[in-house]
């Protein structure tokens, strides 16, 4: 019984530690010389300059999903079809080789300190900058719970941070369940399963109202989890919605 809610206790307060420790470790080690971890040239910035010119290439983007489009279209097929609740949506680069690799390191073996290389290709990228400073809040796309304990950080809000940390607000979209695979889904399909996972914190959701508000994630693919918010906030009365991803998939398949 008591002995353990003890026993308990104390090991959610060791993982905190060490989350924090790895965290702050990973802060710190982001901020020495090393080699780029695509060509290896050193010394180098976690990415070169010359890796982030190939490979991380400014290219024509539809303006509400981000998927690549013909140079001069403005929308593509599908968000002509069906506009989505995003007034805009931008993202850094394709999912594709190098950057899958390094977000699977960021996400799945704990490298927070990639946050900082990929929020800083991110600013650059095109109209990213003028969004950030028109923006009232940013707020990052919120894990579960168990996903969140599993990772021991939301890489969405370690990247938030560090797009615009005095904007940020991490407590007001709330991630109200768990959803099952995405993987393998239709869009339509994807859509209903992320019905009601998403919530504004109740007390504080009017701060939102005809408020501009962007929302932040590592990886988009079909748009479903960021289009789901974007609807909540919209209920909400908020008077402008972006979307700012690092990746973006070529097409909508995989996990949301």
């Amino acid at each position: 019984g008591a002995a353990w809610t003890r026993s308990q206790a104390w090991g959610g307060q060791y993982i905190e530690c060490v989350t924090a420790a790895s965290l702050l470790f990973n802060q710190w080690r982001e901020r020495l010389p090393s080699r780029c971890a695509i060509c290896a040239s050193w010394p180098s910035r976690p990415v070169c300059e010359a890796c982030v010119a190939r490979f991380a290439p400014p290219v024509p983007r539809c303006r509400t999903c981000a998927l690549p489009v013909p140079e001069g279209t403005p929308c593509c097929g599908e968000c002509l079809r069906q506009q989505p609740p995003l007034d805009v949506c931008l993202a850094c680069c394709d999912y594709a080789w190098p950057w899958a690799g390094q977000i699977g390191q960021f996400k799945f073996r704990g490298e927070a300190g990639w946050a900082a290389p990929m929020a800083t290709l991110m600013r650059s990228t095109p109209w990213v900058e003028p969004t950030l400073d028109q923006a009232d809040t940013v707020l990052p796309m919120p894990l579960a719970p168990l996903r969140l304990r599993e990772r021991g950080f939301n890489q969405a809000l370690e990247l938030a941070r560090r797009l615009a940390p005095a904007k940020v607000n991490a407590r007001l979209l709330l991630r109200t369940r768990e959803t099952s695979a995405q993987s393998g889904l239709p869009r339509a399909r994807r859509l209903s399963n992320l019905q009601g996972a998403f919530a504004l914190e109740p007390a504080r959701a009017h701060e939102l109202r005809g408020r501009r508000v962007v929302l932040v994630d590592d990886v988009m693919t079909s748009g479903a989890s960021l289009f789901t918010a974007a609807q909540v906030l919209r209920e909400a009365g908020v008077a402008h919605v972006a979307a700012i991803v690092f990746a973006r998939t070529d097409k909508p398949s995989g996990a949301a």
